[in-house]
C-alpha cells in the first residue's frame, strides 16, 4: 500500500499528501543532488542512423536467441533526438533575523543574549536569493522546438538543453499547458536538429516500448519494458488519460519520450507510483494522441483553446443508474447546468445524463470532459441525453473554456429533526439562517453513520429527492418511501454543497 503522493516542480520543494505515495519526475535534482552525481554525456556514440529534420521510418529488430527483441538499431535511430533539459529558477529574497535579533526574546534566556549582544535594538536583513537548479528530459518533435514537461520548466528563469552528443544550448518556453502537464520550448541556433514523429496507431497493452531520458541528471539512459494498462486516472488533472509501463522512470525522466518498437512517440514519460521515490515499474505517460493535439497550439499561441459545455457532471454509478431505473452504469450526469452556458441555452438541465456525443459514445464523465476539452470553440456538436429515463438529442455550439469555505449550518433545537438511520438532522432552509428559502439543510452529521459515509457534511442543503425538489424533512422522508415502493434499493438526492451541486444515491432502507 502506498503512503502519499510527492510531486516535484522545478524546486523540488513542492509536497502534497495523497492516499497513494506518487513522484511527478520533473526530475529534479537539487543543486547539491547535481553536485553530487554530475551529468555524464556520451560523446562517442556511433554515427546516428536518424538524419538531420528526417522522421524514423519502420525498424525490423533483430531477435536475440532467447527470442527477446534487441533494441540496438532503434536506440541508434531515435537517441540523437533524446536531450536533458536544465532549469534554473529564481528564488525570492528571504528575510532573517540580523546580528542584533534577540532568538530569546520572551524566554528566561532573553536577559543573557542582551547582556552579551548589547541593547540596540534588533532588525531584519535580506539574504541574496540562490537561484534552484533542476533537471528533466525532452525531445526534439520538428526542428527546433522541443516537447517537455510544464512541471519541468514552470516558472523558469533560465532553460537549457544537453543534446546527445554533448552540445549545451540556450532555450526559450514557447508555451505552456498545465491541465495536460505538457510545454514546448525552443534552442536558441540555426542549426538543425534531427527529430522523431508522434505515433498515429492506439497503443497496445503489453506492447514493448522503450523509454529515454536524463533520470538524476546521469543524461542519455535507455530503458525498455511493457504498456501494462491505459485510460489511468491518478488525479493529477481534468484530463488524465496516461498510459502505464513498466520501463524504470525516475526524477529526471520527466519530458523524456516512450518509444514503440517503430521509433515512434507513442508517450511522455511524466510521473511514478513509488513508496520510495524510486522506480518500481509503475510509470505514467502522457498519450501521443494528445500531445498531438495540445503541442501545436503551444507552438501557435503559447496556450490552448479548449472546448466549453458548462456543465458541472459526475459519474454514474451502479446506485445512481439504479435510482435512475437505468440498466447501465454508463453516461455522465449533469448535476448542474452553468448560467450562460452553452448548455444552458440549449435546454439541458440538472439530472439529465449525457450518453454520446456527435454519435460517439460516452462511457463516463471523464471522457465527456475529455472529448469536449479537444473540441474547437464555435463547433456545433449533438449530444444524445437521457432525461426522465427517455432518450432525447440536443444540439449546441460548444464555447471557449475560460483560463469556498465550508459554512457550519445552526437552527434551533425545535427546527431539527432526525433520520436516525442516515446519521442526519436536518431543518428546512428558510428556518436556518443564511440558508435562503430552498432546500433541506445538514445541521448535523453522526461520525461514521451512513450520510457521513456517503460524503454529506454539516452546512450542505439537499435541494431534490426522486427528482423533485424538497422543502422539508418529511418530504425527503417521502421521496425515499417512493423510491422504495417503486422497487429501487437508491433515491438520488441533489445537494448543494458550497458552490457546487451533485447527486447523491442514498439507500432508501435509511429512510
Amino acid at each position: 500500500m502506498f503512503e502519499q503522493k510527492e510531486k516535484d516542480t522545478a524546486s523540488g520543494n513542492s509536497k502534497r499528501s495523497r492516499k497513494l505515495r506518487q513522484y511527478l519526475l520533473c526530475g529534479v535534482a537539487a543543486a547539491a543532488l547535481i553536485a553530487a552525481v554530475p551529468a555524464v554525456y556520451d560523446a562517442s556514440a556511433d554515427t546516428p542512423v536518424l538524419q538531420k529534420n528526417e522522421a524514423p521510418g519502420t525498424l525490423t529488430l533483430n531477435q536475440n536467441a532467447v527470442g527477446l527483441p534487441d533494441f540496438t538499431q532503434l536506440v541508434k535511430r531515435v537517441r540523437p533526438a533524446v536531450v536533458s533539459v536544465r532549469v534554473k529558477q529564481a528564488a525570492s529574497a528571504q528575510l532573517t533575523p540580523g546580528n542584533n535579533d534577540n532568538p530569546f526574546k520572551g524566554t528566561p534566556f532573553e536577559q543573557f543574549f542582551r547582556d552579551f549582544r548589547g541593547e540596540n535594538g534588533g532588525h531584519w536583513k535580506q539574504v541574496r536569493p540562490i537561484p534552484m537548479e533542476a533537471q528533466g528530459s525532452g525531445f526534439f518533435i520538428s526542428d527546433g522546438y522541443i516537447v517537455t514537461n510544464n512541471h519541468v520548466v514552470d516558472d523558469a528563469s533560465e532553460v537549457e538543453v544537453v543534446t546527445n552528443d554533448g552540445q549545451t544550448l540556450k532555450a526559450k518556453v514557447v508555451g505552456k499547458d498545465q491541465k495536460t502537464d505538457l510545454a514546448l520550448i525552443k534552442v536558441d541556433s540555426d542549426k538543425k536538429f534531427p527529430f522523431v514523429t508522434l505515433s498515429k496507431e492506439k497503443p497496445e497493452i503489453g506492447q514493448w516500448v522503450v523509454a529515454m531520458g536524463n533520470p538524476f541528471g546521469l543524461g542519455g539512459t535507455v530503458t525498455a519494458g511493457i504498456i501494462s494498462a491505459e485510460g489511468r486516472d491518478i488525479g493529477e488533472g481534468p484530463y488524465d488519460d496516461f498510459l502505464q509501463i513498466d520501463a524504470p522512470i525516475n526524477r529526471g525522466n520527466s519530458g523524456g519520450p516512450t518509444f514503440n518498437m517503430k521509433g515512434e512517440v507513442i508517450g511522455v514519460n511524466t510521473a511514478i507510483y513509488s513508496p520510495s521515490g524510486g522506480s518500481i515499474g509503475i510509470a505514467f505517460d502522457i498519450p501521443a494522441s494528445t500531445v498531438e493535439s495540445v503541442i501545436p497550439q503551444l507552438q501557435k499561441a503559447g496556450y490552448v483553446r479548449r472546448g466549453w459545455l458548462g456543465v458541472q457532471i459526475q459519474p454514474v454509478t451502479k446506485a445512481i443508474a439504479d435510482s435512475l431505473g437505468l440498466k447501465e452504469a454508463k453516461g455522465a450526469l449533469i448535476s448542474k447546468p452553468q448560467p450562460d452556458s452553452p448548455a444552458a441555452e440549449a435546454g439541458l438541465k440538472s439530472g439529465d445524463i449525457v450518453t454520446s456525443l456527435d454519435n460517439a459514445s460516452v462511457k463516463d464523465a471523464r471522457e465527456l470532459a475529455r472529448k469536449v476539452a479537444t473540441i474547437a470553440p464555435g463547433s456545433v456538436v449533438t449530444l444524445g441525453i437521457v432525461r426522465d429515463g427517455k432518450p432525447e438529442t440536443v444540439t449546441l455550439k460548444i464555447g471557449q473554456m475560460k483560463e469556498q469555505n465550508v459554512r457550519n449550518a445552526s437552527a434551533g433545537q425545535n427546527d431539527r429533526e432526525q433520520m436516525e438511520k442516515l446519521g442526519l438532522q436536518l431543518a428546512p432552509a428558510n428556518e436556518v439562517k443564511g440558508e435562503g428559502s430552498k432546500g433541506v439543510v445538514i445541521v448535523g452529521v453522526e461520525p461514521g453513520g451512513e450520510a457521513a459515509n456517503l460524503g454529506l457534511a454539516e452546512g450542505d442543503v439537499i435541494l431534490k429527492a426522486g427528482g423533485k425538489s424538497v422543502s422539508t424533512p418529511s418530504e425527503l422522508k417521502e421521496a425515499l418511501q417512493a423510491a422504495r415502493t417503486a422497487g429501487r434499493s437508491y433515491a438520488l438526492i441533489l445537494v448543494k454543497h458550497e458552490n457546487s451541486e451533485v447527486y447523491v444515491p442514498v439507500p432508501v432502507s435509511a429512510g
